[in-house]
């Protein structure tokens, strides 16, 4: 298969997400954030964390015949074990990623999601989206303080500090949503799919941040955006997300978190 990637740091930041691919396997990983100012249990920090298990994840999809749930476990004990000794890897707090996965593996295509990523998937000439939508029914209320909050005042400072607490505290529990963090049985709540090849036009792993176009701005929908990808490619999209994110600088239009955040597209042909 054949893979092309591109991968925008929000402005004035490490990049907290992570893509890595070749003719069989690609993977797409979002490290969860946090406001300005609030530390993790883990020494490492975020961007270490997408790098160390979207490495290992994508050499377990590549190389073996294992599924991908069986394959992200595995990639996620690997990880936990390079900072059990020296981190807080249980502490709400600590690194923790969202995933997509695609793999080509004989005559099927085969494709993972865990937490907010999404899988578009472009076959006998129809889009479907495969996402995780469980994060985003926790901490309603939260979320809603947080819109309503002046951009760059203290409110709002303590109302991102307060949705990533009640987020967290939800994280890999039962009745809450599920990432990859230190616990490998997580990787059993992917959803997970498969599709005959020859029927596959194209797929596309995003973040969330790269999915805004969508999600967030409403300018397309996920066919039209199969559409832009097949025309200009992964970097004219998030070109194009960077544009509508930097014309709502007060977050008045388009209520979010944060103004910018980063975003990653592989896109893949098989």
């Amino acid at each position: 298969m054949r893979v092309d990637v591109a991968s925008y740091a929000r402005p004035h930041g490490p990049n907290e997400d992570f893509a890595l691919s070749d003719s069989t396997a690609a993977v797409v990983l979002d490290g969860a954030g946090m406001a300005p100012g609030m530390k993790s249990g883990c020494r490492h920090g975020v961007a270490w964390y997408v790098e160390q298990l979207g490495t290992r994840l994508h050499a377990e999809a590549a190389q073996g015949d294992a599924p991908l749930m069986v394959c992200l476990a595995k990639a996620i004990e690997s990880t936990t074990s390079l900072h059990r000794d020296t981190c807080a890897i249980d502490d709400p707090l600590s690194p923790s990623a969202t995933v997509a996965v695609g793999r080509v593996r004989g005559d099927v295509f085969e494709w993972l999601v865990l937490g907010d990523c999404t899988v578009l998937i472009q076959s006998d000439g129809v889009v479907r989206a495969a996402t995780d939508d469980r994060l985003a029914q926790v901490a309603s209320h939260a979320r809603e303080v947080l819109a309503r909050a002046v951009p760059g005042s203290p409110e709002r400072q303590r109302a991102h500090e307060a949705l990533v607490q009640e987020e967290r505290s939800q994280r890999n529990v039962r009745g809450g949503y599920w990432v990859a963090a230190a616990d490998p049985t997580a990787a059993s709540h992917a959803l997970t799919g498969s599709e005959i090849a020859s029927r596959v036009q194209g797929v596309a792993l995003l973040t969330d941040g790269a999915g805004r176009l969508v999600t967030t701005f409403r300018s397309t929908d996920w066919q039209g955006y199969m559409t832009l990808l097949s025309h200009g490619g992964p970097e004219a999209v998030l070109r194009q997300v960077r544009e509508a994110e930097a014309s709502d600088p007060d977050l008045s239009r388009w209520p979010r978190s944060k103004q910018h955040d980063d975003a990653t597209i592989a896109y893949i042909r098989p």
